[in-house]
């Protein structure tokens, strides 16, 4: 298979000294970097090496595929917490143009976290938490239940408590790599072999999702 594997290790989320894990990623399911280029208007695109675009340096960078995975980081991606509509329009539009497309969204400062799923312009499952429910939409799927992650309701009180609160709002935010990994990738897991020699696009987004 051409493009760059996961290093094979038991546990998911190993993190590399070369790269801070991005606080919102997209895994796009696809293998044709021209395509997700494309769809994403990027503008003035340009060679980039894998270990520079993790770095998180850029503000859109798409990555070689990743057993039939593409992600894309960077500052110019729309985060749920900025502005939730806008978030939404950008993952349906890009969904029915490229198929399957999640989105991550992970601070540790702000406690802000957010998984979404869509396919061919349909939400699949959605949520998102910046002070306050913002999104959600769809099942709970397996991998959700099997990491016991809480997804208040709109207009669910989030505490019985302050710590208790807190507590949950973080155990959530440490759980979206792991979801990430068992619904497609966590960026922090490539294996170091490939951050040399593979190359992606980087770029700046052309128009305002």
């Amino acid at each position: 298979m051409h493009g760059i594997e996961l290093s094979s290790t038991a546990n998911p989320v190993l993190e590399h000294a070369f790269v801070n894990r991005p606080t919102c990623w997209l895994a796009i399911k696809s293998r044709s970097l021209a395509k997700v280029q494309s769809a994403l208007g990027l503008h003035n695109p340009k060679l980039c090496s894998l270990e520079e675009g993790l770095s998180g340096g850029e503000k859109l960078f798409i990555a070689p595929p990743i057993k039939g995975w593409i992600l894309v980081l960077g500052a110019g991606l729309p985060e749920p917490g900025e502005d939730v509509d806008i978030c939404y329009r950008f993952v349906l539009n890009l969904s029915r143009r490229l198929g399957e497309v999640q989105l991550f969204n992970s601070s540790r400062v702000l406690q802000e976290h957010a998984w979404i799923c869509a396919n061919r312009g349909k939400v699949v499952r959605a949520y998102a938490w910046a002070g306050k429910t913002l999104w959600k939409q769809g099942a709970r799927t397996a991998a959700e239940k099997e990491l016991d992650v809480k997804c208040f309701d709109y207009t669910e009180p989030a505490r019985q408590s302050f710590y208790s609160e807190s507590d949950v709002i973080s155990a959530n935010v440490e759980k979206v790599p792991l979801l990430a990994a068992r619904w497609s990738l966590d960026p922090a897991c490539i294996d170091e072999r490939f951050l040399k020699t593979e190359q992606g696009i980087a770029g700046e987004p052309s128009r305002r999702y």
